[in-house]
């Protein structure tokens, strides 16, 4: 299997704000840039003492009209990808990318007006969503949760898209504790936290799509609010590091105090799955789906019955058969659904978290994996029994 690394050189570095910077890659090969998908990311090869290590970040900007891909970063002190990236990776340095993954896309065939609900540096995927809604016809809303101007990267450029669209698109900003200096330049409109009120006088009637990023807790009291004005589950889609659906659950648990625009700490006393979950925003996630079912979230979806292709999933240590069908997508949602707990990270064939040994059968990959496992192992974050499969699980 052919790499599917290529070398890029970083062109320049851009402070955004006081915690995020643009990072412009240039393919070294001066070949075309990728084709992307508006809320895509690149998986990058960051060196590291134990060898190199893969993190994924999403794609801040579209590649048409640019020589460049842009991702934004922001800088956690204790994350090995964002650290070397802002403090050791020099412009004009190389460094080896994947193409741009995941499912997490705009659906650029609806024609329904959008709501872009952005915490943090969850903004990146939605702001290329934002450029790519800029050259059509849709309604557009979009609102960014911060914890002051000091921290809010890329506002003029959402500010640019908004006045050039002709009244289609309408920005606004919440800061949680905005500074005297935001006060006095009036960078915001609402203080606090993204509401029920907010988004009531902020949004006409509508049938909307909303696509959500940003900290966990944020996106659960989103997926709360956004449920308590009655948009279907089916209408929101949203990214982080978890199982399709998984949103919906925590959502049904306790309301987090309150929806923070900032960190990815998992609050006291949330649901155990919260304990699996990132956002892929959060610079040193290693990955996220590719066109899972809960990137629009089906929340009231139901285990399908068995297909007639006879396809089964033994898992041996588990002491459980269980009949394919097309509610899952991977073996690993298979499991999960069972009530199983298999080791994963990525989700999506980058990290080999999930490798497991097969004693029987074989299975196709959904997606590639970048690093493919040996002989007698799979992935089963990204694969689907080919027949009947008998893991060591």
């Amino acid at each position: 299997m052919a790499d599917p690394f290529r070398r890029f050189r970083l062109a320049r570095k851009v402070p955004e704000s006081a915690c995020i910077t643009s990072f412009h890659l240039m393919p070294e090969d001066g070949g075309p840039l990728w084709d992307m998908r508006p809320g895509q990311y690149l998986t990058l090869r960051i060196p590291a003492p134990s060898g190199p290590v893969l993190r994924t970040y999403s794609l801040s900007a579209l590649p048409e009209g640019r020589d460049h891909h842009r991702i934004s970063v922001k800088r956690e002190p204790q994350g090995l990808g964002s650290r070397w990236l802002h403090d050791q990776l020099a412009e004009g340095e190389v460094i080896e990318i994947a193409a741009p993954r995941g499912g997490f896309v705009l659906d650029e065939t609806s024609t329904r007006p959008v709501l872009l609900l952005a915490g943090g540096v969850g903004l990146t995927p939605l702001l290329a969503m934002l450029h790519r809604l800029a050259t059509g016809a849709r309604r557009v809303f979009f609102v960014q949760a911060a914890e002051n101007g000091d921290v809010h990267a890329l506002r003029d450029e959402v500010a640019a898209l908004a006045a050039g669209s002709g009244g289609r698109i309408t920005a606004r900003t919440v800061y949680r504790a905005p500074t005297e200096a935001d006060r006095a330049a009036r960078r915001f409109d609402a203080e606090g936290v993204v509401d029920r009120a907010f988004l009531q006088s902020l949004l006409p009637l509508d049938d909307y799509e909303v696509y959500l990023c940003g900290p966990t807790p944020f996106m659960v009291a989103m997926w709360q609010l956004l449920a308590g004005l009655g948009v279907a589950p089916a209408r929101i889609a949203y990214e982080f590091f978890g199982k399709g659906g998984s949103l919906a659950a925590l959502a049904a648990g306790p309301a987090p105090a309150s929806a923070p625009a900032h960190g990815n700490r998992i609050p006291t006393g949330a649901p155990k799955s919260l304990a699996k979950l990132e956002f892929l925003t959060d610079p040193d996630a290693l990955g996220l789906p590719d066109a899972l079912p809960g990137t629009v979230a089906e929340a009231t979806a139901k285990q399908a019955e068995p297909t007639e292709t006879g396809a089964e999933v033994v898992f041996a240590r588990s002491g459980l058969t269980l009949p394919w069908n097309g509610a899952s997508r991977t073996i690993l949602e298979l499991a999960e659904s069972a009530g199983l707990e298999p080791e994963f990270s990525c989700r999506e064939g980058i990290c080999n978290t999930c490798r497991c040994a097969i004693r029987e059968g074989a299975v196709d990959y959904v997606t590639d994996p970048l690093d493919p496992p040996g002989p007698g192992q799979v992935l089963i974050c990204c694969s689907r029994p080919a027949g009947r499969v008998v893991l060591d699980l």
